[in-house]
């Protein structure tokens, strides 16, 4: 007999597989291919479930292949056929077993997946000048990694360092899978190294901070735009001559909770005010998740932590030339890691993250 599989887990791969035929039906909705954005994010949440819903499918083929089997050997009027069955039973029961597991791990990862884009912020941390210069070469790390992706990667808003680099950069990047594979860089990223300014040779520890931000639906944010004080001024800042004398600058204030938003990153005030209405959806979203997270199995939290800016997750060692994230303790080139050759990283904590989330299930 085949194992007994837990119900929950088969309600909601039924209903992914419901899901999966209604997003099909969509996707060739007249109304719908008018609309190319509608078309991508369906296009993306459509190609998040159909791993997981071709595994189920395979998996209760496999088992109707087990059920077949299993009436056949118990069938005492043809021996040899009995026989023959019985002999081929192991092998359908191990694949219905690996397509099993191959399905629940799928499934643990297919919501992330289906998140199409995200919000990076990435500031220098302790360190002064060398701080800036590091926050900037992990933008340019992120940069590359999108392009070898084939992600779309856009400046928010950057604001430079006086020595080169970031005092802080927000950029957007969309595509299929970004939030699953990015969602583990949320953190304080440290840089030991000698720096261009260090006359002496010394080693300097730097640092800057990253957080990563699911970027939600308008849908998924409860945002009441009443609550929003809109505020157009002028720009601050260096830039030249004329950056105070047009009013550009758009400040958001959410008045129920506080969060606030300045945007002043181009020369239009239309571009300015998509930014930051953008950027504060991001934000009320990040705060509304923040209790779904904290209820999260302590195992998943444990290994990808919390995502806050205070928890060192990763030393990049130039001495050494490897990059070692502490949250699994194993260590990457560094150059690959610097050029955006992020993926044996990243495969490194899904894998590690869904073990933990398995245990927990």
């Amino acid at each position: 007999m085949a194992a007994p599989v837990n119900e929950n887990l088969m309600r909601k791969l039924e209903e992914l597989a419901a899901q999966h035929q209604e997003l099909g039906k969509q996707l060739v909705d007249p109304e719908v291919l008018a609309d190319h954005h509608q078309v991508r994010d369906l296009s993306i949440k459509r190609a998040a479930i159909e791993p997981v819903v071709n595994d189920y499918r395979a998996y209760c083929e496999m088992l109707k292949q087990t059920e077949e089997l299993e009436s056949v050997a118990e069938d005492k009027d043809d021996a040899e056929l009995a026989e023959m069955a019985k002999e081929e039973l192991p092998e359908v029961r191990n694949k219905a077993k690996q397509l099993l597991e191959s399905v629940q791990k799928r499934l643990l990862t297919a919501e992330d997946r289906s998140v199409s884009s995200v919000i990076l912020e990435i500031r220098a941390g302790v360190g002064g000048d060398e701080a800036g210069i590091w926050a900037g070469d992990l933008v340019e790390m992120y940069r590359r990694f999108a392009a070898i992706k084939k992600w779309t990667c856009e400046d928010i808003q950057c604001n430079q360092a006086e020595q080169g680099g970031y005092k802080l950069a927000i950029l957007r990047i969309s595509g299929e899978g970004v939030w699953a594979e990015l969602g583990y860089e949320g953190g304080t990223h440290q840089v030991k190294r000698v720096p261009a300014t260090e006359a002496q040779g010394r080693v300097h520890t730097s640092t800057a901070t990253v957080a990563v931000l699911a970027e939600p639906e308008d849908v998924q944010v409860e945002l009441n735009t009443s609550d929003v004080k809109e505020m157009i001024t002028t720009s601050t800042g260096p830039g030249g001559q004329n950056v105070n004398k047009v009013a550009t600058a758009v400040h958001l204030i959410h008045e129920p909770t506080g969060v606030e938003v300045r945007m002043q990153d181009t020369k239009s005030q239309a571009q300015n005010r998509e930014k930051a209405w953008r950027l504060l959806r991001a934000r009320l979203y990040e705060r509304q998740q923040a209790k779904a997270k904290a209820e999260r199995a302590e195992s998943r939290n444990a290994m990808i932590g919390s995502g806050n800016r205070a928890e060192k997750i990763r030393t990049y060692r130039y001495k050494d030339d490897i990059a070692v994230d502490h949250r699994i303790g194993q260590s990457f080139g560094l150059m690959d890691i610097l050029v955006g050759k992020l993926q044996p990283l990243v495969d490194a904590l899904i894998e590690h993250d869904t073990a933990q989330r398995l245990a927990a299930l």
